[in-house]
């Protein structure tokens, strides 16, 4: 992952942690990878939500190639996913879609194109050793990778090309960051950027069927008191944690707790029914007229 540059067109802004959705965009691109064997961030040293190792380009500031070369010296992987750190709506199904696609096919690498049909060739994966192959070429045509624009290499590099308009969505100015942080806040997508925000403050890697506790939460509000609704969930996960703090966990305590809240509504029906007076309850929970009134082993048609 490449973090450095020196974001001119954000008047030399801290790029990798201007935050999108209440989290630095580096975490974001890292959160979309964290299925790496090994994740290799280029730039200096930061606090950052998952474990990562380190490098830096030689010198500094050297350009895409260069850091390139750097990362690379750290990984011994077959194939690398090659990103840039501002991708706000990078997910792990694009990446596993680029690594899918590359090992099903004699490529050198597989790129994403932007909403203008352009190469990206920072969101993307390659084979390593094809990497090397041209980096060392440059190298030697060269004399060193400093200031070599990436195109240098990808031009040489059999590649295929997806299209991805959202994923490769990058933010080099203040208005994509602020066109990034409209987007996540919109109705169909706020609610997977909080939970997404708040399992990586609190350092959670579960995968939460969050439809299931929304059910349970609305159970709880409606058949219970509606402050029951953020306890309950708040007890569901305590019990979950307990249990083992899996998925499975956290499903098997939100049923049980649904279906206790059907049961507390459904008391109070029964028991509202129950308290009705015989003519004023409906037909079919009234006894039988007639049968009431024959008398004890007389016969129905008995005059």
């Amino acid at each position: 992952m490449l973090a450095g540059g020196g974001a001119r067109r954000l008047g030399g802004a801290d790029k990798p942690g201007v935050r999108v959705g209440g989290r630095a965009l580096l975490d974001r691109v890292l959160a979309a990878c964290s299925g790496a064997r090994t994740t290799v961030v280029v730039a200096d040293p930061r606090p950052t939500s998952r474990p990562v190792s380190w490098a830096r380009e030689e010198p500094p500031g050297g350009g895409p190639l260069a850091a390139l070369d750097a990362g690379l010296r750290l990984s011994t992987a077959e194939y690398a996913v090659l990103l840039s750190a501002d991708l706000p709506f990078l997910d792990a199904a694009t990446v596993d879609a680029l690594l899918t696609t590359l090992r099903t096919s004699t490529a050198d690498g597989v790129l994403l194109t932007d909403a203008d049909g352009r190469d990206q060739p920072l969101v993307a994966a390659y084979r390593t050793a094809a990497l090397r192959r041209e980096l060392a070429a440059l190298t030697e045509r060269h004399g060193a990778l400093a200031g070599l624009p990436l195109r240098r290499l990808t031009g040489s590099l059999g590649l295929i090309r997806i299209h991805g308009p959202e994923a490769s969505f990058d933010c080099d100015t203040w208005d994509d960051i602020a066109t990034a942080r409209a987007r996540i806040r919109e109705h169909g997508h706020v609610l997977d950027e909080w939970i997404s925000a708040v399992k990586d403050e609190l350092g959670l890697e579960l995968d939460v069927d969050t439809d299931v506790l929304l059910d349970l939460a609305r159970d709880a509000a409606h058949g219970v008191a509606r402050p029951a609704a953020p306890l309950t969930t708040f007890l569901v996960g305590y019990a979950a944690a307990r249990a083992g703090g899996d998925r499975e966990a956290v499903a098997e305590a939100a049923r049980k707790a649904a279906a206790l809240a059907v049961r507390w509504a459904d008391e109070d029906t029964t028991d509202a029914a129950s308290a009705q007076p015989a003519d004023k309850r409906p037909a079919d929970d009234r006894p039988d007229a007639s049968a009431a009134d024959a008398a004890p082993g007389a016969r129905p048609d008995a005059e």
